[in-house]
């Protein structure tokens, strides 16, 4: 009994295919019927093709039936089985070939296989309108054999199926294997390029989707960079202005007037970072670097050497110098903080080491460093232009961030700059000094 509790599942299967296939195809008519109503050209191709599509062609077959019913066939108890086997395999092969891992599995070759034995032995045993199945088994071949061994398998179905009918019927009976070989590769054909056709819709459809992801994961970099430093900033500064209004008005004015100079230009930045076109300059970085450690009471100290940097490489090392000095400013409780710029012939190194307690604030924000928002970003953008970024507690005590770049890094730090955006610099600024 299990035979016949396997064909009821199979049956239960294509029930399930077919609901699903009409589901679909009800879907796809309303998406026609609405894209020809707003005068659109529709987008979706319809539902994919299923083994109900070359179901219909077994009606090629009911000269050989008919046959069997009134009895022109000899040995008809022989030749209905053969054709029950033929149907059977018949559906088991085409259903399976809609599914690229069950086209290809040994099952469903072996069922090719004993198909076309079937279809000899009918075709030699009865002739007539029996050599018809040759057409048949031709679509079958041409749903399961798709790729570079086609033209071998067409080529030798059709041998087959003219041999066959030649000693059968004559030549009259040549056009068998015409239609066999039409069969076998108008099938293939048009199978193959509807796959190709939908494989290339779903991957253009995936690299919207990654496009729209990379593009969102840039802009939340932008506004963890711009805000999260801006804001320091502004606290900080805020502070200060707190702490210098009893007994010096007019500091504490020039603190107010700063917050505004940062907030106006955190304003101009997030615009411009939902353009995706700001670039940032390192020596603005440095100057508003040195002003926001200034304002949490840190003293700035600031080195620079070597040769000029290109303007992309001046970008990625100031947006590190924005985060690293947000985290200083933010975690460190530090007294005093160290920039350093060295350039050498072919890398630049830039250092942002503080003499912070390392184990508390800065441990949780720097030191996850490397896993954090801001600093993952970044590592990230250099790992792209050929650097690195390291971030870790300072054996001297505090905490150390060091990114490297390659000079020659242009070209590739260009494309990482226009195609993530950048997001840099909320303080005051001018041109950082060196440390005198």
């Amino acid at each position: 009994m299990s035979w016949i509790r396997g064909i009821t599942c199979q049956v239960r299967h294509w029930q399930a295919e077919r609901a699903r296939w009409k589901a679909d195809m009800a879907e796809f008519k309303a998406a026609q019927k609405e894209a020809r109503r707003k005068g659109e050209r529709p987008e979706n191709p319809g539902p994919p093709p299923t083994g109900f599509t070359l179901l219909p062609w077994l009606l090629m077959g009911m000269g050989s039936f008919s046959n069997l019913l009134q009895g022109k066939t000899p040995n008809p108890w022989i030749g209905g089985l053969g054709l029950f086997a033929f149907n059977s395999l018949y559906i088991y092969v085409v259903f399976r070939s809609f599914v690229k891992e069950k086209r290809q599995a040994v099952s469903t070759v072996v069922a090719l296989i004993v198909m076309g034995l079937i279809t000899c032995g009918l075709a030699l045993g009865y002739g007539g309108s029996w050599l018809y199945f040759f057409p048949l088994l031709g679509l079958a071949t041409g749903a399961v054999v798709r790729g570079p061994r086609l033209g071998q398998v067409g080529l030798a179905l059709t041998a087959l199926a003219a041999a066959v009918s030649v000693y059968r019927a004559g030549w009259d009976a040549i056009n068998v294997a015409y239609g066999t070989f039409l069969s076998t590769m108008v099938t293939a054909a048009i199978l193959s390029l509807s796959e190709a056709v939908r494989e290339l819709r779903t991957a253009r459809e995936e690299l919207a989707r990654r496009a729209v992801e990379k593009e969102r994961m840039r802009f939340s970099r932008d506004l963890h960079d711009l805000l999260g430093h801006t804001l320091s900033v502004i606290v900080v500064k805020s502070e200060a202005a707190r702490r210098l209004a009893p007994r010096d008005m007019e500091a504490a004015l020039d603190q107010i007037t700063d917050i505004e100079s940062v907030g106006r230009q955190a304003l101009t930045e997030i615009r411009e970072a939902v353009t995706g076109y700001r670039e940032g300059s390192l020596a603005t970085e440095l100057d508003r670097a040195r002003s926001a450690l200034s304002a949490a009471d840190i003293a700035p100290v600031v080195r620079q050497s070597g040769p000029p940097l290109t303007p992309q490489n001046e970008a990625l090392l100031g947006w590190v110098v924005r985060e690293a000095v947000t985290n200083v400013v933010r975690h460190s409780g530090a007294t005093r903080c160290e920039i350093t710029l060295d350039g050498v012939l072919d890398r630049v190194r830039l250092t942002i080491a503080d003499d912070g307690t390392g184990d508390t604030g800065a441990a949780t924000g720097a030191a996850e460093g490397i896993g954090g928002t801001g600093l993952k970003g970044l590592t990230e953008r250099l790992a792209v232009a050929g650097g690195s970024l390291r971030a870790g507690p300072s054996p001297r005590g505090g905490f150390t961030v060091t990114a490297e770049l390659p000079v020659e890094a242009a070209e590739l730090t260009s494309s990482v700059v226009t195609t993530a955006g950048s997001a840099s610099g909320p303080t005051s600024g001018s041109t950082a000094p060196r440390e005198p």
